[in-house]
């Protein structure tokens, strides 16, 4: 039984290059637009009959046969029921919540309910997951699903480790950890609000108390001693060997434990403040800045100062990253609010006497839309993550409970059903994470700080050939072994699918951050199209295409044949990728499912992401396709990718040009054209920037004084030697040297 698993899609900005007339190219974009609209018409995920996997669902749990009654109510929930008797209710979830997952889109389940309230199957209908379509199998997710069955819906359910001990703790499957949080986010909340409506649970939300105000009247001066003493900072303070215990039973007991002597060492000292009430804000930051601070809020919004010191940083990579902390984050009556970069303020001037020194201090921003009570108890979660292998991990939550001063607050006075309430609704659904991977994050992005450098000194850099040659090498074997087979930071026309879909159904930042490193290679790559073209993605970052260039290096040094192409031939089948990316569009406009099938001609999935360990066909094709790239380089590349060919089509609107020409290149000097190894240098030495792969070979050439013919005679004439026969150029242009070393 299979899900409706239905392509995910990501970036439409490119289609094709191979155009260059301006009226093929007006047609081509008016065509490109018309297709966007009808897509966007066509598109729309609601909920809806699935077949015959709906009902099979049902027959799993009630084996005997059931009555399905029509969808009633608000949330079209359907009653299962023998004869008289109410067994339970079926639903979508799609009818409840709306929650976008990675894809922009957001999945869909079907979820039963007994009358207790009580989860008794959970399945993915419909998704439209990238992370899922690159490899991962299907059979994974609904594995997932499964631990749902059985949980309250009132319980807490946590992906990872909790250290609360009241939390359903469930596995995150690996490399799809930001789709599984989706699952349990859709799930619980669906779930929950359904058995409110059936009143098969209490809704705690509507008889929460009233929100509280902050006294803005009420100020004393206080030391660090007194605003610890009252609770008005509060302290977390974690030991190696705590957090060591805390993993105890998982898959990473025994990972990065701390040794004998180091297990009463910190791990941090954590302490978290109010800022709002001015005895804590104005005694922390001073009267001028505890007042600018108040000036930039908002009515409603809340200043939480976060400050911290020992071995592990609570700012964590989402500081890095720019988009969600995801170290930190605030729970209140059973809602996690998570903090955007947005939502952060640097602190770096504290007036507290007697305050310790602080490795790290910053103030959250708590927005006004979350719904936060100021006199109700919070949690600030402290979330560690301990690598249990390259690409999975396990995950521990540390709670920091805080209630501020009741002197500091201004609150009616609360009915006792509004007092009960609270205590029971302090308890959470489950816990919303966003994990991130700040090793990868730190890696890359020092390896693109580096090819911006290179792009930027790109001069200099060619002026060096041997040098460069060898930096590059050593960066295309980067690219394949960390970016490729570490991080999975593959591309793939399914991105830009996906990047399409988002633009047409409602763009949103965060739909992307929950991937960082797929996030940041798109982000580089796209300000990079603007500025140089698509080559330095194709040349450069992706692993696919260096894998092949690495192979291809070997082969030339084996002094393998090498085969090329007549030009006219190879213009000609430029088009073939143009060509598959229209189709594949075109096919997703009908069914993303086909199209996901059909995206199978990248290899990117086989030879990439799953490292060859896939059914053979699809072994077999990626090895052809590295085999015909021994003796020509990059075929792949030149004529079939669908990704290079949507990379391309922004190309056009680039800003720079940087790639240099003399007016001697095409007429009469070939030699840049006969040497570029893929072909992208027209006879009439113009350089195609939409099959260019920025390799900078022939701009190597180009500032070589011992080989560029234009250069040489013009040293000669300048030197006043021998008579240079106006003959030199056409002789040296047919004589092909080695590639320079």
């Amino acid at each position: 039984m299979q899900a409706h698993s239905l392509l995910a899609l990501d970036n439409p900005m490119k289609i094709n290059r191979f155009f260059t007339s301006s009226h093929l190219y007006s047609w081509k974009n008016a065509c490109l637009f018309l297709l966007v609209l009808v897509w966007a018409a066509l598109q729309g995920v609601q909920a809806k009959s699935y077949g015959a996997i709906e009902q099979q669902r049902i027959d799993q749990v009630f084996p005997k046969g059931v009555n399905v009654s029509e969808p009633q109510g608000e949330f079209k929930v359907r009653t299962l029921s023998d004869g008289d008797t109410v067994l339970g209710y079926v639903f979508q979830s799609l009818d409840v919540v709306d929650i976008p997952a990675y894809s922009g889109k957001p999945i869909n389940m079907q979820v039963i309910l007994d009358n207790a309230g009580v989860i008794q199957d959970a399945y993915v209908l419909e998704h439209h997951e990238p992370i899922l379509l690159v490899g991962i199998p299907e059979s994974k997710l609904h594995d997932f699903n499964a631990k749902y069955k059985g949980i309250q819906v009132n319980q807490r359910v946590v992906v990872g480790r909790s250290s609360d001990p009241e939390a359903v703790t469930v596995d995150a499957v690996t490399g799809a950890t930001v789709t599984v949080m989706v699952v349990n986010e859709v799930v619980m909340r669906a779930a929950h609000a359904v058995a409110v409506s059936l009143g098969l649970v209490e809704d705690n939300a509507g008889l929460a108390q009233k929100p509280a105000t902050v006294r803005e009247d009420v100020y004393q001066a206080a030391d660090w001693t007194q605003l610890t003493g009252n609770g008005a900072i509060r302290r977390l303070h974690l030991t190696r060997g705590q957090v060591d215990e805390a993993f105890k039973g998982s898959e990473a007991e025994g990972f990065d434990e701390a040794a004998a002597d180091q297990v009463d060492d910190t791990f941090i000292d954590l302490y978290t403040a109010h800022l709002n009430a001015p005895t804590i804000g104005r005694n922390l930051l001073g009267d001028n800045q505890y007042r600018f601070l108040m000036e930039e809020l908002k009515p409603g919004e809340h200043a939480i100062a976060v400050l911290g010191s020992g071995a592990y940083s609570f700012k964590g990579s989402g500081y890095v990253r720019g988009g969600i902390f995801d170290r930190v984050q605030l729970r209140q009556f059973g809602e996690t609010i998570s903090f955007h970069d947005r939502d952060f303020e640097r602190l770096s001037d504290v007036y507290a006497e007697g305050m310790p020194d602080f490795r790290e201090m910053a103030i959250f921003i708590v927005r006004a839309p979350a719904g936060f009570d100021p006199g109700s108890p919070w949690v600030l979660e402290l979330l560690v993550k301990r690598q249990t292998g390259p690409t999975s991990g396990i995950f521990s939550s540390f709670e920091l409970p805080y209630q501020m001063p009741e002197e500091y607050l201004e609150r009616p006075q609360p009915s006792a059903a509004e007092l009960a309430a609270i205590e029971e609704a302090n308890r959470p659904l489950w816990l919303n994470i966003w994990y991130q991977k700040s090793f990868q994050i730190g890696v890359i992005g020092v390896a693109l700080l580096l090819l911006t450098v290179i792009l930027f000194l790109q001069d200099k850099f060619t002026q060096r050939p041997h040098f460069l040659h060898w930096l590059r090498r050593g960066y295309l074997i980067f690219t394949v072994v960390f970016i490729g087979w570490y991080a999975l930071g593959q591309l793939s026309v399914v991105n830009v699918l996906t990047f399409v879909h988002a633009l047409v159904q409602g763009f949103r930042w965060e739909l992307f951050l929950t991937d960082p490193v797929i996030f940041i290679i798109w982000t580089f790559t796209a300000a990079s199209i603007l500025l140089w073209g698509r080559g330095v993605f194709c040349g450069w970052l992706c692993p696919f295409g260096a894998l092949q260039e690495l192979i291809n290096e070997a082969a030339r040094k084996l002094k393998i044949p090498q085969y090329e192409l007549p030009f006219a031939v190879h213009e000609r089948l430029w088009a073939i990728k143009y060509i598959i990316l229209l189709l594949l569009f075109g096919l997703s406009l009908e069914s993303l499912a086909t199209a996901e099938r059909f995206a199978e001609v990248e290899p990117f999935k086989t030879a990439i992401t799953l490292r060859f360990d896939r059914q053979w066909w699809f072994v077999l094709y990626a090895v052809l396709l590295l085999v015909i790239n021994i003796f020509t380089r990059k075929v792949y590349c030149r004529y079939v990718c669908p990704l290079g060919a949507a990379l391309a089509i922004p190309s056009k609107f680039r800003l720079f040009d940087w790639l240099k020409r003399r007016k001697e290149c095409g007429s009469p000097c070939q030699l840049c054209a006969k040497e570029c190894e893929i072909q992208a240098i027209h006879p009439d030495g113009q350089i195609n920037a939409n099959e260019c792969h920025y390799c900078l070979d022939c701009q190597m050439t180009y500032h070589n004084d011992d080989k560029c013919p234009p250069l040489i005679l013009k040293q000669k004439k300048r030197s006043k030697k021998a008579p240079v026969s106006a003959e030199l150029i056409p002789v040296v242009q047919v004589v092909v040297p080695a590639r320079a070393l």
